[in-house]
């Protein structure tokens, strides 16, 4: 296990109580909270380098650039991009998203065309497929989840066909915690002469991410979840794909030359960026990825798979409680949704919070797999590197609670 207490330190925001109680941060898969290396590398930018990038040559604005494309090449170190021009810095994975569904799909999806998704997506990873079916005439087709939480891979691989241009997948499920293998379904995508773009905005932060041996052709992740600041994702795509794309944007920084009726663009990555982006948050991004290289990701996804066992034992234990996904710790990353018979996911909430526990309750943006769940909600506990064993006993103390607070109702209405 990890040094989570050596490592607690460094997060300013943990140290405070909620409700008079020891803050105990479970909300992980939304969003992580931010060590202090990652809130200096913000704050010092403003103090020493704060100028706008590539344009200028004074010497503020070349020391912005140089932090700005440093940290973009700290990401391509991270994931193993072949190099920095892989690596296209957006809002979020949910733009790096859509940057492909524009920019790649309108060249390549046409009418009676087929994209193939799954049940366990996110939001992020249907919605502008959808958008794009409607334009070009194509068909969404879905593949489902077996009865332990798996992602169907023999429905998958027979929806994958001819007609396939695109296979989105996400590597790890933001409510089953299952983690699928993406290198498998991108030789069935390849096999049938299609791409395979990833949502890893749960994997990158958790597991080791190579991009070389995921095989595929997109992946798309946030900064947010991985220690870093909001309002920066990322799009890696392979160097030949994205030189054949057109700009999602118009606009400066993204040019080479402007004539009266065309323009003509820059060199990768700059002619996705366009106007001016994100530059103090990137740079602080790449504080994140220094943070979370030292530690190791091998290191960290035994620690989240550690936290993530011991998390499951006790959880079967608390009455009437039920975990989804699957049963085995190695077989998932650090997200645990469940459900209970006593409340709603949002009373579950409520009453951890209570307690000082921060847990999300909800569908999670993922409608479809709430439905084929056969439930409205759940309530869902996820890890990072600065949960421990302690946190996990802090989560069963307050759904122990729960289940007091509406036993004791329930008793009081059948007296009534």
């Amino acid at each position: 296990m990890l040094d989570v207490r050596r490592i607690r330190q460094d997060f300013p925001i943990l140290r405070q109580q909620v409700n008079g109680r020891p803050l105990v941060y479970l909300d992980n898969a939304a969003t992580t909270q931010k060590p202090r290396q990652v809130i200096e590398a913000l704050v010092r930018y403003y103090e020493t380098s704060n100028a706008n990038i590539h344009r200028g040559i004074h010497t503020l604005a070349t020391r912005a650039t140089e932090q700005y494309e440093d940290a973009r090449r700290k990401v391509a170190r991270f994931i193993g991009a072949r190099g920095p021009e892989e690596v296209v810095f957006t809002r979020n994975a949910t733009e790096a998203i859509n940057l492909v569904a524009r920019a790649w799909g309108d060249e390549h999806v046409g009418e009676g065309d087929e994209i193939v998704l799954t049940l366990m997506e996110h939001h992020s990873n249907i919605v502008p497929w959808q958008l794009l079916a409607r334009r070009k005439g194509a068909t969404l087709r879905y593949a489902g989840i077996t009865g332990d939480g798996n992602l169907d891979l023999d429905e998958l691989r027979r929806l994958i066909g001819p007609r396939t241009k695109l296979v989105a997948v996400t590597h790890m499920s933001n409510v089953l915690g299952t983690i699928n293998p993406v290198a498998d379904i991108a030789e069935m995508a390849h096999a049938a002469g299609a791409l395979l773009l990833v949502d890893g905005a749960q994997s990158v932060p958790h597991l080791p991410v190579d991009v070389q041996e995921l095989g595929a052709d997109f992946l798309a992740f946030s900064a947010h979840k991985m220690l870093g600041p909001t309002g920066v994702g990322v799009l890696w795509a392979r160097a030949e794909l994205l030189e054949a794309m057109p700009p999602f944007l118009g606009g400066g920084d993204m040019i080479a030359v402007v004539r009266p009726e065309s323009s003509t663009w820059a060199e990768l990555p700059h002619k996705f960026e366009a106007g001016t982006p994100n530059i103090a948050d990137v740079i602080a991004f790449g504080a994140a990825v220094d943070y979370l290289a030292d530690i190791g990701m091998a290191n960290v996804r035994r620690h989240e798979e550690e936290l993530t066992e011991l998390a499951l034992e006790r959880l079967r234990r608390v009455p009437g409680l039920r975990v989804f996904g699957p049963a085995a710790a190695s077989e998932r990353g650090g997200v645990v949704s469940f459900s209970m018979e006593a409340a709603h996911p949002h009373d579950v909430a409520t009453i951890a919070d209570g307690y000082g526990v921060a847990i999300r309750a909800g569908h999670h943006c993922a409608q479809l797999l709430m439905r084929a769940l056969g439930v409205p909600a759940t309530s869902r506990a996820s890890f990072s590197i600065y949960n421990g064993a302690d946190d996990i006993e802090a989560l069963v103390e307050a759904l122990e609670g729960v289940n007091r607070v509406f036993g004791e109702g329930r008793e009081r209405a059948a007296v009534r």
